[in-house]
């Protein structure tokens, strides 16, 4: 019943500023988090929609548009209405948790995907996180390295179904097994005469981290993942730094920035991992240049 009523009020958003917005303006739909609207704006600048005042970096405001390059109204609304409302709009930003559960695949239907800056960085990068005074540890650079592999990057992609994509270097022409992810999900190892690393994690989507325990039984290193459940994202940080757990690898960078500033963590990253990237989608038009041409280039 609160999604329906969420779904409906969103609905409702949507046509009142249809009715206040120019019969000529084609709205584009992003979520109304500060922190995925940001993400969305950059795309919208990435697919060269708009230009962004570079000087607010990877966190624009919608005050922070520069320019218009195409006859276009950037539309915030509730992130997980945003699958439900596409008809509504000339196209629409959307994360991989809202976009792969409706049937949207971003290789497939999206017109332009987030990606992984090319300097390394892309604050919306996933990572693993240590202490800073154990950012040197050797075991944990080989849980690292572990997970920045092939297998890794594999079963990421054929798990998730593009949901998340790796934030490392990997080889994206490749084959697997029509058995391959059932054999990583159901993947079991043991503790015994190994060194235990414990790793906090949030959500349901930490099944990567079998593959990770494959590839270190694989090498011989002697080292268990154990995995450490959280409920809620306040927790993990605060858990690192009072050292009940050893690592964590939960959220992106610009999260613990803003969670080890506020709080005085004194934490550090020692690895990325992966990307959870916006995606470009639009039922009426098939690419950027097409929906360039559905709005108009402004003057």
């Amino acid at each position: 019943m609160k999604k329906l009523t969420s779904i409906l009020l969103a609905a409702l958003l949507v046509l009142s500023i249809v009715s206040v917005a120019s019969a000529d303006t084609l709205l584009i739909g992003v979520p109304n988090d500060a922190t995925n609207q940001a993400r969305a704006i950059k795309l919208l600048e990435t697919a060269g929609l708009i230009e962004v005042d570079p000087a607010v970096g990877y966190s624009p405001e919608i005050k922070d548009v520069t320019k218009y390059l195409y006859d276009i109204e950037i539309t915030p609304v509730d992130a997980n209405t945003l699958p439900s409302t596409l008809n509504d709009f000339g196209a629409s930003t959307i994360n991989g948790t809202y976009a792969i559960p409706v049937g949207l695949i971003p290789s497939k239907d999206g017109l332009i995907i987030e990606k992984q800056d090319e300097s390394g960085e892309n604050p919306y990068v996933n990572i693993i996180v240590a202490r800073t005074a154990d950012k040197d540890n050797e075991t944990y650079a080989k849980v690292v390295a572990a997970y920045q592999t092939q297998l890794v990057a594999e079963f990421l992609l054929e798990n998730y179904k593009e949901a998340f994509y790796p934030a490392f270097a990997y080889d994206a022409d490749y084959t697997v097994s029509e058995t391959f992810v059932d054999e990583i999900n159901s993947y079991e190892s043991s503790a015994e005469g190994k060194t235990v690393v414990k790793v906090g994690v949030c959500g349901a989507n930490n099944n990567q981290w079998y593959a990770v325990q494959k590839v270190l039984d694989d090498e011989d290193a002697g080292i268990y993942i154990e995995l450490v459940e959280f409920d809620a994202y306040n927790l993990p940080n605060e858990a690192l730094n009072a050292g009940e757990i050893d690592l964590n690898a939960f959220q992106h960078k610009a999260y613990l920035n803003t969670d080890a500033g506020a709080n005085g963590y004194d934490l550090a990253v020692i690895g990325d991992t992966l990307i959870a990237p916006l995606t470009l989608y639009s039922k009426k038009a098939d690419s950027v240049e097409a929906l360039k041409e559905l709005a108009g280039k402004l003057d």
